[in-house]
């Protein structure tokens, strides 16, 4: 088996590939990941879990590259625009503000390069419904949670669970970033087992 490499530096997707077990390298492939004028979210997050496995590639052309991406859209009169990581806490709390009693989709890509270059490209759906929220439940949630790196202003994994009506999707690992059901089989095409 080729070496395993996860093109991210993400904290909580080299937790989220920890769990199925498989030795692997996490290397960040520092790419622009500014969306194009007009950019639809898919399109986006197709391109750049793409472009983390091409860039990663060019250094270790004879691993198995993992690389993903994600957006989230909010559904809104305003129309989907994509929300980015909000960076600092007014940001988290607008966000979640638009997003109160509303919809919205995270678009997770997925990429698995092997080694000759062929590669498999999936993206998942994962649609939130939030609760209406109140300015108080939203400003305790961001001082308690500190959502600032995440795109949406939630932790899944964490307290932002408490802010969900429903979840509509195959795989809630898909909003911590790291859809591992899909992964499992994309990696099993590409002859990586992750049961051995």
């Amino acid at each position: 088996m080729s070496q395993l490499i996860l093109a991210s530096s993400s904290p909580y997707r080299r937790t989220l590939l920890e769990r199925l077990g498989l030795p692997f390298e996490a290397l960040s492939p520092n790419i622009d990941e500014t969306p194009h004028p007009g950019e639809a979210a898919k399109a986006l997050v197709l391109r750049l879990a793409t472009a983390k496995a091409a860039k990663i590639a060019e250094a270790r052309p004879n691993a198995t590259i993992i690389a993903s991406d994600q957006a989230a859209v909010a559904d809104s009169p305003e129309g989907g625009a994509i929300l980015g990581k909000p960076r600092h806490s007014a940001g988290a709390i607008a966000q979640l503000s638009r997003l109160s009693g509303r919809r919205a989709r995270f678009l997770t890509s997925l990429c698995v390069r092997e080694p000759n270059g062929s590669q498999q490209l999936e993206t998942e759906v994962t649609q939130v419904h939030f609760r209406t929220l109140d300015n108080d439940e939203i400003a305790r949630y961001v001082a308690r949670d500190a959502p600032l790196d995440c795109a949406g202003s939630f932790r899944s994994e964490g307290l932002g669970i408490a802010l969900f009506k429903r979840i509509e999707g195959d795989d809630p690992n898909a909003l911590i970033g790291l859809p591992l059901i899909r992964l499992c089989r994309m990696l099993r095409q590409a002859g990586v087992d992750p049961l051995g």
